[in-house]
């Protein structure tokens, strides 16, 4: 099973930079780990999922738009916390000199070396068959404790050379990229780049207010760049250092906050399925070790070949964040309810899902090898992405049958027709069934062949991706019918 996962991502990964999904940044130097460029079908692909999001969180009544600034008063920071907790404890080999979050390092262990690693920290203790949720217990309860980490570390050998008793003292680490305004590279120059977005959207909380005159509950969404000086990035666009993020925080009176968080948590499992994951690919993890400002958190996880992983959380951040601001700032962050004529500090529910992330999950959840048969008549694996037609990067192609008779001249008047609508997509290269298998691996939901009957009635065929299913269409009515299936 995991070999055959590894296959599936690398497969993912080959076709992602062969068909211009996403190349690895600055690759011609080498690359840089944990960055990643949207090559063109990727950009697209990025560009519909966050259209999406954006029309079905904010073509509402109740939700404003909001674009802040990447760059924010290295303040914001420390109210929010990020300065003094936005870290993660980190140990480097010291004989292959490899760098490990200790918090993922740990985590990859699986329970029978657990077990074995308690037996040899404590002899005799951990002998015969323990349940596995005894060994996890036990384990976690060591890893947290910073005087038995220790020991649990030199316990443990390096994934990468093997060697034991080779860590590093775990030692904190901050997240956050330091960058400096102005001449002087000094501490009074410092900002940062943002690692979340959610920030900007707390500090204009009055701001969207007041100029929207909305009334609570209502919430504010953004879609933008955050950046996180990652330890370890893995699993391709599972973990980088510069990511998008889409975000939503919704603001209510504090004792309704359990019934929105109940609404929030419907609405954004939701629009995964619509999008056409699958049921089975999707699950809840509720987070039982809270973060300091949240009541309660879920997570929605989706099933990558390497694991379940979270694409989405969905976050009671109570009135934390804006009471912190308050604080940091001197200036009132208080509603005004006119109705029951009182001030309050909102709660707030966060739903903030990565669109990087997310783009990664529908473009692996779309992957299907499936068996077909050519035009001779002979089976071969048919490599498609199965993707909703709204995230479709291509939405579809037209190719003349042969170069010949008239209709390229056809194809390229229906191609210049429907680009100002539809990202289209022309191709009079090889055989029509290669050209249906190229389409195949991008995931275009039609192609449109211009061929002998066209010359005669005015009608093309369209073959849909997934059924491969073939219907003739008039030529004029082909906006129309696109749009519908759209």
């Amino acid at each position: 099973m995991v070999k055959q996962s590894e296959n599936i991502m690398d497969k993912i990964v080959s076709l992602a930079k062969r068909r211009g999904f996403v190349f690895q940044s600055s690759e011609i130097y080498g690359g840089l780990n944990g960055c990643w460029d949207y090559g063109p079908l990727g950009v697209e692909l990025l560009r519909n999922v966050k259209d999406a999001w954006w029309k079905a969180m904010t073509f509402r009544d109740n939700i404003e738009g909001l674009d802040a600034s990447i760059l924010m008063h290295p303040r914001v920071w420390e109210a929010s916390g990020h300065v003094e907790n936005f870290t993660d404890p980190m140990v480097d080999c010291k004989s292959c000199k490899a760098r490990y979050r200790v918090d993922i390092l740990l985590d990859e262990l699986s329970t029978k070396k657990k077990k074995e690693t308690l037996r040899e920290m404590f002899p005799g203790k951990f002998e015969g068959q323990q349940k596995d949720e005894i060994i996890e217990s036990e384990f976690a309860k060591i890893a947290n404790d910073d005087n038995a980490l220790r020991s649990l570390l030199s316990a443990l050998s390096c994934p990468q050379c093997g060697n034991k008793s080779t860590f590093t003292d775990a030692r904190k680490f901050n997240l956050m990229f330091k960058t400096f305004i102005g001449p002087m590279e000094d501490s009074s120059a410092i900002v940062y780049l943002r690692p979340e977005t959610a920030q900007g959207i707390f500090v204009n909380f009055l701001n969207v207010q007041s100029a929207s005159r909305q009334k609570i509950p209502f919430g504010i969404a953004q879609i933008g760049k955050a950046f996180r000086n990652e330890i370890n990035t893995k699993n391709f666009l599972f973990r980088t250092r510069e990511f998008e993020q889409m975000e939503m925080q919704f603001f209510v009176k504090p004792e309704t906050d359990e019934t929105w968080f109940e609404y929030w948590r419907e609405q954004r499992m939701q629009w995964f399925y619509d999008l056409g994951m699958r049921k089975e690919k999707l699950q809840w993890h509720k987070h039982d070790k809270l973060a300091h400002y949240a009541r309660n958190a879920y997570d929605i996880e989706y099933q990558f070949p390497f694991g379940w992983g979270e694409i989405e959380g969905i976050h009671n951040r109570t009135n934390f964040d804006l009471s912190r601001h308050e604080e940091f700032s001197g200036k009132s962050l208080k509603y005004f309810d006119e109705e029951a004529k009182e001030k309050y500090v909102p709660f707030i529910i966060e739903t903030s899902a990565g669109a990087s992330r997310s783009c990664m999950a529908f473009l692996i959840e779309a992957y299907r090898e499936e068996e077909a048969r050519t035009a001779d008549g002979e089976m071969e694996t048919r490599v498609v992405l199965k993707f909703n037609p709204k995230l479709a990067p291509i939405k579809a192609a037209i190719f003349p049958l042969v170069n010949r008779d008239g209709m390229p001249e056809i194809a390229k008047k229906i191609e210049h027709d429907l680009r100002p609508s539809f990202r289209v997509f022309y191709d009079d290269s090889g055989a029509v069934g290669r050209r249906y298998r190229r389409q195949d691996e991008v995931g275009t939901p039609f192609c449109i062949t211009v061929d002998s009957e066209t010359l005669e009635n005015q009608t093309v065929t369209i073959r849909e991706r997934d059924s491969m299913e073939q219907v003739r269409v008039a030529i004029s009515s082909l906006k129309s019918w696109l749009s519908e299936r759209l």
